[in-house]
Parts: structure tokens; C-alpha cells; sequence
């Protein structure tokens, strides 16, 4: 992959400075990448080759599974471990020949993910295709024969120049590569995900905190279970070598939390405060499990009656929405979506507000609701169309419901205070809380007995997506800072 052979020999000469005893045993042989469409359109091998048809035992397992998501992250097969995560509509397969901790795996498949997405700016297949190169580069520093080596954004940066137009062309008409030609300053130190040197005009740190719920409600919108996954995501541009922490008004709330390898854990453990030294830019602090359901809040409820009756060529469709539980903030953006079973013909609808869209072929509902006013909650109800002589439809379709609460955090978690030491400078800090909420499923099926409607009752599978901004400024100096609603995260 590397022409210049004064690269090589460099990049030979920095691997045996990092390893001053022989490198642990091989952990991932090869690393295949897999569209869509379910082909292979990139392969990466370590020392020896593996043939693509281990990849068939991926594919079977692939036909199998209902969903794209659904697909086993571990696959056995007689010879090899398949291990795979899918991103961006793209599955990573990694092939094993000896047993090895899968999460392990999964992990360092998440950071080559999140590395490509950091270099290109977004990780697609055809982003990866123009940079080829570079993503070959990036694999071969970051696996030392089948086993991870560096795996920070800051240490890769040093080792291989992101790519540029004017790079690009330098190197088309030099013959030369983006890879580095000094070890990175921040390899050999305690704390090896900063670099050293690092200077900027404005201080600023911001952080996300990223909420996504998955919860069981029943028909008239009780909430049966509900849990929280989350994290906070760090961008952090400041001098020097500061030293941070972080603390929360209610820090018991978090449960199963995973973190940064910056995390101090013992002062964690101690006084549940987290103190680090950040890297440079962007970087996942910790993640986190709510699992009490008592402090999840459900913002939103639906209640819908979908039913069929044998023998009768129309049925009924209900549904209506409502909040629950924001404190007051409105519920915007909202945007309803089903889709019916393949009998039905034609839906005749009527909205209380918004419009909505029915698409014959391919059984889609859409409604666009808009924000909804809890003095008139929306509704849409009507009638639906079947096939003459058809039997009743035996499927169970869903509603996906997507909408937006602004100025609100679900869990109820909040950070305190944001300290720096080791530097005199004052930064600027910044925080924004942005949830996402997973799946909500009713728990009424088909074929199970309802009392409150007649005919087939179906359960509703319900996608949300909350986006608060907000923009307070406290005592302590901290600021909730605010960003356009569809803002994925931290300013870059």
C-alpha cells in the first residue's frame, strides 16, 4: 500500500518503538465490508488471505432475519468466528479463527466506523470508494497484526493526513501518501488520546447529552416498561494540557456506565464526579443505562383502534395523539406513518389537522400532524378499502411516530458544574440535551382478546425523536447552548 519506501521504513521503525515486547496473538484476520445489495466492496487482510466465501455463512444468516438489524452479530462457522455491526446501512464483518471476547470485536469495529465518519465526514460506500487509500491507510495503522494498535483520532491524525483536494492532488502528482513521517508526539505519553502542542485562539467545550428511550405501553398509553440508553459526546477545543470535571445534579440516576479511557474511575466510584484530561475535538465521554422506570417519562401517548371484520370488504382506522409528560413544552414536527397490510386498497381518511398521503402500491400511510395543541389533541380517522372476497388481513402493522420537544431532557439528568484546572485561561462550556427515543410497542396483538373494540386490534411501534436546544446561562458560568433543532451534535 505504501510506495515510499523511507515511509515504510518509518512506519516499520514506529511500530517497533511501540512494542518493546512481542505483539499479542492475531485477534481479527479480515475485515470484509458489505453493501445493501449484499455485496463486498472492500476486503482488508492481515498477514494471511480468507477466502470471500466464509462471507456466505453471513449471507445466509442475512436472508434469515425479518430486519437489516436483525442479522446475528456473531456467526459461527466451522473454521472461522464471523463478527459484524452495521452502520450506515453498511455491515462490517470481521473474520475470526480463534475465540475471542466479541464485544471486544464489536468495539474496535464501532471506532473504525467512527474513524472513517470522522476523516470523510460521513461513512457511505461510496465516501469509503473515493478514499480508498486513505481507509487502507487507516485499517493498516490501526491494526498491528489482527490486533488493535491505534485507535484515536488524534494519534491517527499524525500517523495519516486527513484528506484534502489540494492533498489529493499533491499526491496524485508526487506519487507520495498522506502518512506521516514522525511518530505522534502523544504516542509515548500517559496520556496517549491527547497530542501535545495544541493551541487555539477561542477555548470551548461543548457537551451533547444524547438520550434514546425503548419502552412498552399498553393500548390506552400506560407505560408497562421503559429504560433509557444514553451518552454524552464531547467536543473539546481547548490549549494545553487542561484538566476537567464534570458533575451532576443527580448523578444515581446513571446505571451500567461505560467510559472514556480518559475517565478517572476511582473518583468516579468515590464521589461520583468525572475527572479527565479530554482529547482534542470530538470524542464519546461515557455511555449510560436508566433502567428504573419510575424516572422515565414518556413525552408522548397514542391511542389507536385498527380492526377488520371477516367477511366485510372496509375496516376502521383510528388513531390518536397527544403529550404526556413535557412539562409544558409543545410537541412539534410530529410526522405519522403506517404501514397497512397488503389487502387494503385504498385508505379514506380524515385528518382533525395536518394532511396525509396513502400510497396504493406500496401500502404506505403518511401523516404530516405539524405541532400538536394539547386543547385539541389531532386525530385521524376513517375508513379503509380491502380486496372483495378477501379474508381478514393478517398482519400487524405499525405507526412510527417522529416529532420534536425542545427545551426538555427526558431522564431528568442535568450537569452541575464543568471545573478546569491546570490552565488560567477561562473557557467557554457549553451543554445541549438532545433525546431520541427508541421503540414504543403496545401490547396488544392480533388474535388477542381486547374489550375495547371490536374486530382484530393491532399493536403500534412507535420511533421518536426529540431534539431539545436550549441556551441558559448560570451561575457557575456553564451554558446550555443552543443549536438548530436538527443539529446531530457538537459544532465541529
Amino acid at each position: 500500500m505504501i510506495e515510499n519506501e523511507d515511509l515504510e521504513r518509518a512506519r516499520r521503525k514506529r511500530k517497533k518503538i511501540v512494542f518493546a515486547s512481542p505483539p499479542p496473538a492475531k485477534m481479527i484476520h479480515s475485515l470484509f465490508l458489505v453493501n445493501a445489495s449484499g455485496d463486498i466492496f472492500l476486503e482488508k487482510h492481515w498477514k494471511s488471505v480468507v477466502s470471500r466465501s466464509v462471507c456466505d455463512y453471513f449471507f445466509e444468516a442475512q436472508e434469515r432475519a425479518t430486519e437489516p438489524e436483525n442479522v446475528p452479530p456473531v456467526i459461527p462457522t466451522p473454521h472461522h468466528y464471523l463478527i459484524s455491526v452495521l452502520r450506515h446501512r453498511i455491515y462490517f464483518v470481521a473474520v475470526i479463527q480463534s475465540e475471542v471476547p466479541p464485544l471486544f470485536v464489536i468495539e474496535f469495529l464501532h471506532r473504525v466506523v467512527d474513524t472513517f465518519q470522522d476523516y470523510f465526514g460521513v461513512c457511505t460506500e461510496a465516501a469509503i470508494k473515493d478514499n480508498v487509500v486513505v481507509v487502507y491507510e487507516l485499517l493498516e495503522e490501526m491494526l498491528d497484526n489482527g490486533f488493535p494498535l491505534a485507535t484515536e483520532s488524534n494519534i491517527l491524525k499524525e500517523l495519516i493526513k486527513p484528506p484534502t483536494i489540494l492533498r489529493t492532488m499533491v499526491n496524485t502528482i508526487t506519487g507520495s501518501t498522506n502518512v506521516g513521517e514522525q511518530l505522534p508526539t502523544g504516542q509515548l505519553s500517559v496520556v496517549p488520546w491527547r497530542r501535545t502542542g495544541v493551541k487555539y485562539t477561542n477555548n470551548e467545550a461543548y457537551f451533547d447529552v444524547v438520550e434514546e428511550i425503548d419502552a412498552i405501553i399498553d393500548k390506552s398509553g400506560s407505560t408497562i416498561t421503559a429504560e433509557i440508553q444514553g451518552v454524552i459526546d464531547a467536543c473539546v477545543k481547548l490549549t494545553g494540557m487542561p484538566d476537567l470535571t464534570l458533575s451532576f445534579m443527580n448523578p444515581r440516576l446513571l446505571d451500567d456506565v461505560s467510559f472514556h479511557p480518559c475517565v478517572r474511575f476511582k473518583r468516579w466510584e468515590a464521589e461520583r464526579i468525572l475527572s479527565f484530561i479530554p482529547p482534542d475535538g470530538n470524542f464519546r465521554l461515557l455511555s449510560y443505562h436508566v433502567s428504573s422506570q419510575n424516572l422515565v417519562a414518556i413525552p408522548v401517548y397514542v391511542k389507536h383502534n385498527i380492526t377488520f371484520r371477516e367477511g366485510s370488504s372496509q375496516g376502521r382506522f383510528d388513531l390518536t395523539l397527544g403529550p404526556k409528560q413535557t412539562m409544558g413544552k409543545a410537541v412539534e414536527s410530529v410526522l405519522v406513518s403506517s404501514q397497512l397490510p397488503r389487502g387494503v386498497l385504498n385508505a379514506n381518511l380524515n385528518p382533525s389537522q395536518g394532511t396525509y398521503t396513502f400510497d396504493p402500491v406500496t401500502k404506505l400511510l403518511s401523516w404530516d400532524v405539524g405541532k400538536i395543541n394539547p386543547q385539541k389533541l389531532p386525530s385521524l380517522k376513517g375508513t379503509m378499502s380491502l380486496q372483495a372476497g378477501a379474508s381478514k388481513p393478517d398482519e400487524n402493522p405499525t405507526i412510527n411516530i417522529q416529532f420534536k420537544i425542545q427545551q426538555m431532557a427526558i431522564s431528568g439528568l442535568k450537569v452541575n458544574r464543568l471545573d478546569m484546572y491546570g490552565e488560567k485561561y477561562k473557557p467557554f462550556k457549553g451543554i445541549k440535551y438532545m433525546t431520541k427515543a427508541g421503540k414504543f410497542q403496545t401490547v396488544y396483538r392480533l388474535g388477542r382478546h381486547c374489550h375495547d373494540s371490536p374486530g382484530s386490534s393491532y399493536a403500534a411501534h412507535i420511533v421518536v425523536d426529540c431534539q431539545p436546544p436550549l441556551r441558559v446561562v448560570g451561575k457557575d458560568g456553564l451554558h446550555t447552548r443552543s443549536c438548530h433543532p436538527d443539529s446531530p451534535g457538537p459544532p465541529r
